[in-house]
C-alpha cells in the first residue's frame, strides 16, 4: 500500500458515511422542498446502506421516451434555470445505456423498450421478439418479459403512460408483435397472458385510434370486455373504488393521477410488484418535452416519499436519446428564448433553431443515463449495453432468467 492509500481510503469511507447520513445536501433539495430547508430531500434521496445490498420486493421503472443526456441536463435548466436541480440527478448509482438494435446505430421505441425489458435486443419496429423477425413480415420467438416474470412468480403488475397504450414502449411490457404498428393486434394481448393473470393496472391514451384498429379486425373494446369479463373504461375517473384490476384506455391521459392510483393499488400485493411509467420526452416540442421530463421528475420525487427504499428498486432510463443540443445561455435567463415566435411560426422544420438550444428533430445513437436508488442499484455504474437494466432488474428480485438456466 503507499503513503497515501490510507488517507484516499479514510477519506472514500468519510464520503460514504457522510452520504449514507444525509448529510450531503445539493441545491436542488432546498430549492424543490423548501417545506424541511432540503433536509427531508437529502435524506430520501441517500438511500440506507443496507438498500443497495438486499433484495427487492417492488421495481418501479420509469421511462422517459427519448429522454437522453442532452435533454435531461436541458430539462433542469428551463425548469429551474440551473443544471443539476432535477431529483433523479441526486441519485447515487449512475451509468449510461446503449441503445443500439441488433442491425442499426440509431433505435426506436420498439426495440429500445424490449431490450431493458426483456434483455435481448432485436431489431427496430420490433416488440419483444428475437431478432430474427423482420417488421411487418416474419415473428420471432417471443422473449420473455420482466411483466411476464412478475406475473409467473405472483406479483402485481402495472403499466402507466401518456401515450397510447399499445404504443411501442409500454406494449413491450405485455406484447409481443413483429410490427409496433399492429395495434388491434397488441392490446387484445393484454387479456390472453402467456404467464399469470396479466397486467393488473393498464391505463394509457389511444382510445380512438385503437378502437379504429380493432374495429378493422372485427374486434372491439365492448367485446374484449365481455369476453373476458373485465371493463375497459374511457377515463381514470371512471374506475370504481372496488375494482383492483382497472384496464383505463382514455383520450388523455393524467400522469400524475395515473400513477399514483397504480401505486395504491399495487402496494396492496401480498408478494410485491412491478410498476412501468412512460412520459413521453421527445423534444420536437422543446418546451413541452421539457417540461415533460421536469414533471416526470417530481412525480418521481413524490413516488419515492411514498416507497420503503429498503425493499423497493427505483430505476429511471429512457428507450434511446434524441437530437437536442443547449449550446448558449446566460443564467438568469430562459434557456428556450425565441420559442414563442418559432411556435407562433408554425414552422415544421426539421431542426428548430432558438437562440440557445438547436433541436435536430430525429432519434439519436448516444448513450441515454440510466439512474437508479434502492436494492440493487449499485449495479447501475459505467457503460454497458441496455440489456443490462434487465440483469440489473431481475438480480434485484433474485430471479434467474429462463435462458440464463437453460444454460
Amino acid at each position: 500500500m503507499t503513503p497515501a492509500a490510507p488517507r484516499l481510503l479514510m477519506s472514500s469511507l468519510a464520503l460514504a458515511i457522510t452520504v449514507s447520513a444525509g448529510v450531503f445536501l445539493s441545491p436542488v433539495q432546498a430549492q424543490t422542498r423548501p417545506d424541511a430547508a432540503g433536509v427531508a430531500s437529502a435524506a430520501a434521496v441517500a438511500a440506507p446502506a443496507e438498500a443497495t445490498q438486499g433484495r427487492a420486493r417492488n421495481i418501479i421503472l420509469f421511462l422517459a421516451d427519448a429522454g437522453g443526456v442532452a435533454s435531461i441536463n436541458a430539462a433542469s435548466l428551463a425548469a429551474y434555470g440551473e443544471p443539476l436541480r432535477l431529483h433523479i440527478q441526486q441519485w447515487p448509482n449512475l451509468g449510461l445505456s446503449e441503445t443500439s438494435p441488433v442491425d442499426d446505430f440509431v433505435s426506436d421505441s420498439a426495440n429500445g423498450m424490449s431490450a431493458i425489458v426483456t434483455g435481448v435486443k432485436t431489431r427496430n419496429g420490433v416488440i419483444s421478439q428475437s431478432p430474427d423477425a423482420v417488421r411487418g413480415q416474419r415473428d420471432g420467438a417471443p422473449t420473455k418479459t420482466l411483466l411476464e416474470y412478475a406475473e409467473e412468480h405472483g406479483l402485481l403488475t402495472g403499466v402507466v403512460t401518456n401515450m397510447p397504450i399499445t404504443d411501442a414502449t409500454p406494449a413491450a411490457t405485455y406484447a409481443h408483435a413483429n410490427d409496433r404498428g399492429r395495434w388491434g393486434e397488441i392490446f387484445p394481448q393484454a387479456f390472453s397472458p402467456r404467464f399469470g393473470d396479466g397486467v393488473d393496472v393498464l391505463i394509457g391514451a389511444g382510445r380512438r385510434q385503437i378502437g379504429e384498429q380493432m374495429a378493422a379486425r372485427g374486434a372491439s373494446f365492448e367485446a374484449l370486455s365481455r369476453t373476458h369479463r373485465r371493463p375497459i373504461y374511457a377515463a381514470l375517473d371512471q374506475v370504481p373504488a372496488a375494482n383492483p384490476r382497472p384496464v383505463v384506455v382514455a383520450d388523455q391521459i393524467d400522469v400524475r393521477a395515473a400513477a399514483l392510483k397504480a401505486l395504491d393499488l399495487l402496494q396492496g400485493s401480498p408478494k410485491g410488484y412491478l410498476l412501468v411509467i412512460e412520459w413521453d420526452a421527445h423534444t420536437d416540442d422543446p418546451r413541452q418535452g421539457l417540461r415533460n421530463i421536469a414533471d416526470l421528475d417530481r412525480l418521481i420525487a413524490e413516488i419515492q416519499g411514498r416507497v420503503d427504499l429498503g425493499d423497493t428498486l427505483m430505476l429511471f432510463t429512457a428507450d434511446h436519446s434524441f437530437g437536442l443540443q443547449v449550446d448558449g445561455g446566460t443564467r438568469g435567463q430562459d434557456v428556450l428564448e425565441g420559442y414563442d415566435a418559432w411556435k407562433a411560426s408554425k414552422a415544421d422544420d426539421e431542426v428548430v433553431r432558438l437562440k440557445n438550444v438547436l433541436v435536430n428533430r430525429t432519434h439519436t445513437a448516444e448513450e441515454v443515463p440510466a439512474l437508479a436508488i434502492g436494492p440493487g442499484a449499485d449495479r447501475v455504474r459505467g457503460y454497458f449495453p441496455n440489456t443490462h437494466l434487465f440483469d440489473v432488474m431481475m438480480g434485484a428480485w433474485g430471479w434467474t432468467s429462463d435462458a440464463d438456466r437453460a444454460d
